[in-house]
């Protein structure tokens, strides 16, 4: 049977599990129990049954029609990847999942994983006017017949020297917070939280080196961690001591009974609403406050910043030898899209203490760069043409810091035409806007994110995704809670985040434009008695500067250009091979 048979086969199954529950509809998150946005394919429910393999979505299914809803970056994949004789594709910000249902199943009982949803989505759906039926079989899992095991990899200690902090003086930290509030427990799913609390780290996922498992933490210090004991590395389980239990993750339900009684914190937008509902019907009094590991785990300290720092400057090694490569055989017609990607990765794999990936690298020639997380397939691989646009988005894991940089190069041996310089200068000059803001203390993504596109704006341009998101200490890619987009939560930014600069521009069926560096917050000098900040680059690559415009650049901007590449060219080229430094003077050389 074709895949797409296999889609409609499994989309009738569902249908049929769906009537025998006696219900109209349900929903089928992209998330798995986690809430994240990588899922292990044991998880993977949403693309087993559609076939749409984006990082955000969901599927309403109902008995005579079906629709999957993504945003901005995956207008294109959604169409590509699934059906249109099956599914209905959605913009999940046009079309909301919830105004959707309630148009087109009024009064209608939908079913949902209580496990796959968190409280603050569900009030969405709920808020529209639907019954929302909990279900205690995932609906997708009770067909899904040859589902892959859950992921078992070891769990490991992040050595102390690369964390900063000692488990046990975060521990007392974040249990001295909740002691403030008046909390005796907090209930953490974000396994983030859990490596970053606990200083480990595992392998459950491809490209983030976490381990999947819950933990409960106590207003003494003590945790409760859910996740299989012969899966814990013997130093970490040392560096546990007496104040961290290792439980069987079956018995998580009994532990949260146990809280019965007790006032436990829930972050109602981030954790699965099964932990609410199921400490509710307990009797424990549910505290609906974020994460309180989040904001400490996303300011870096010194420790965590010297090796974000070390970490971007080895992996511009590999970046800047594929960059020359790039410039030698990009006109000849002899790369793919595959085959580029495969070579960055293998210069990554060169360098000391590389981990793998931190995303599958985004590698797309021509108008597949319009496609925002493109993903070149065997079936959709295609040739660097001479003269067009490549755009490779990828990232590194290291044990001292994660990566992710995002370069847009021409292929052709002269410059570009002025169009296209155009459009890729006006995306600079948004990326250099946020690189040099200086800021007050307080300010918070949504409102800077307007100066990434005020010369896009002028031109009656856009992009249609954040200018920024949070990046981990050799943990998540993107990590919250703070982002520079106008649809995010106004977290205000502090001192030690790390952030991504990357502003765009996307012509659909032409080309796509992103130029992306990763940003490190610290303290600035500014007039007036108020704190300022300012953001650090932590990214070394050059821009292709064929693709840059001088004369649409002011004379600072021009100036940031070619002080980034000075800083570029006096910081990594001496670690280049010899045959790759002469290029990159070269690609540092001062703006004609």
């Amino acid at each position: 049977m074709s895949p797409m048979g296999d889609h409609a086969e499994r989309l009738a199954a569902l249908r049929r599990h769906i009537a025998a529950l006696a219900l109209d509809g349900v929903i089928v998150p992209h998330a798995d129990e986690f809430l994240g946005e990588a899922a292990p394919p044991s998880s993977q429910r949403l693309a087993w049954l559609t076939g749409f393999t984006g990082s955000a979505g969901i599927a309403v299914v109902l008995a005579h029609r079906a629709a999957v809803f993504s945003d901005g970056r995956y207008v294109l994949q959604l169409a590509q990847q699934t059906d249109a004789a099956l599914w209905e594709q959605r913009h999940v910000i046009d079309d909301p999942p919830p105004a959707w249902l309630a148009s087109h199943a009024p009064g209608g009982r939908i079913g949902y994983d209580p496990k796959l949803i968190a409280a603050d989505g569900l009030a969405r759906f709920t808020a529209a006017g639907l019954e929302m039926v909990p279900i205690e079989t995932d609906p997708v899992d009770a067909i899904w017949s040859d589902r892959p095991p859950s992921p078992a990899a070891p769990i490991v200690l992040h050595p102390l020297e690369l964390a900063g902090k000692a488990s046990a003086e975060k521990r007392e930290e974040i249990a001295t917070a909740l002691r403030k509030a008046n909390q005796d427990a907090a209930v953490l799913t974000d396994p983030a939280s859990v490596a970053w609390l606990l200083n480990l780290r595992g392998a459950d996922l491809p490209n983030t080196p976490f381990a999947l498992a819950f933990a409960i933490l106590r207003a003494d210090g003590s945790v409760d961690l859910f996740a299989d004991a012969a899966r814990i590395a013997p130093d970490l389980r040392e560096s546990f001591g007496n104040a961290v239990s290792v439980r069987p993750p079956d018995e998580l339900a009994a532990a949260l009974d146990a809280l019965a009684g007790k006032r436990v914190r829930v972050d109602p937008a981030a954790s699965p609403v099964w932990f609410s509902q199921r400490l509710r019907a307990a009797g424990a009094d549910v505290v609906a406050e974020p994460d309180p590991c989040a904001l400490p785990k996303a300011r870096k300290n010194l420790a965590e910043q010297y090796g974000m720092r070390v970490a971007h400057a080895r992996d511009a090694i590999a970046v800047c030898r594929f960059l020359h490569g790039l410039d030698r055989h990009a006109h000849l017609g002899t790369e793919t899209e595959l085959s580029a990607a495969a070579q960055l990765l293998a210069l990554r794999a060169e360098l000391p203490g590389f981990r793998g990936e931190s995303f599958p690298a985004i590698s797309g020639a021509g108008e597949h760069g319009a496609i925002i997380h493109y993903r070149a397939t065997e079936a959709s691989d295609r040739t660097l043409h001479p003269d067009e646009l490549y755009l490779i988005d990828s990232g590194g894991q290291y044990p001292d810091g994660t990566t992710d940089i995002t370069r847009t190069v021409w292929t052709g041996r002269g410059t570009a035409p002025a169009s296209v310089r155009a459009d890729v200068t006006r995306v600079l000059k948004g990326h250099i806007a946020i690189a040099t803001l200086v800021f007050p203390r307080g300010v918070a993504g949504p409102h800077i994110d307007a100066f990434a596109r005020r010369a896009l704006w002028d031109a009656g341009l856009d992009y249609d995704h954040g200018t920024g998101h949070g990046v981990g200490s050799y943990l998540s890619v993107h990590e919250g809670p703070a982002s520079i987009s106008r649809n995010a939560r106004p977290i205000p930014l502090e001192i030690g985040m790390v952030l991504s600069n990357e502003p765009g521009l996307y012509r659909p069926g032409a080309y796509g434009i992103r130029l992306e560096n990763l940003l490190l917050v610290e303290e600035a000098s500014n007039a007036g008695d108020r704190p300022w900040l300012r953001f650090a680059t932590l990214t070394l690559a050059p821009f292709d500067r064929r693709l840059i415009d001088p004369g649409l650049l002011d004379p600072a901007e021009r100036a940031w250009v070619d002080a980034y590449h000075a800083r570029v060219l006096a910081e990594i080229g001496p670690t280049l091979p010899p045959d790759d430094r002469p290029w990159l003077a070269a690609a540092c050389a001062l703006l004609a």
